[in-house]
């Protein structure tokens, strides 16, 4: 077999795995993944001063000083 009748054999026997889905369902899945993050995180803003009565009650009671935390 010569060399050129080697190469044209293994050519064409090319094993193509094909997607489970389309490609823009990939992009799709990571943007709705993202978006649930970011409400995640959104949901975190302005915790510090949910409870601001009791971070005045705790500063007057140690004269207004953070304990180094």
């Amino acid at each position: 077999m010569s060399l050129m009748a080697a190469a044209a054999v293994f050519t064409e026997t090319v094993h193509a795995r094909e997607l489970p889905v389309e490609p823009f369902v990939y992009g799709l899945v990571a943007i709705i993944i993202f978006f649930a993050l970011g409400i995640v995180t959104y949901s975190y803003r302005d915790v510090a001063n949910r409870h601001r009565a009791k971070a005045e009650a705790y500063a007057k009671r140690h004269g207004g000083e953070h304990g180094g935390h």
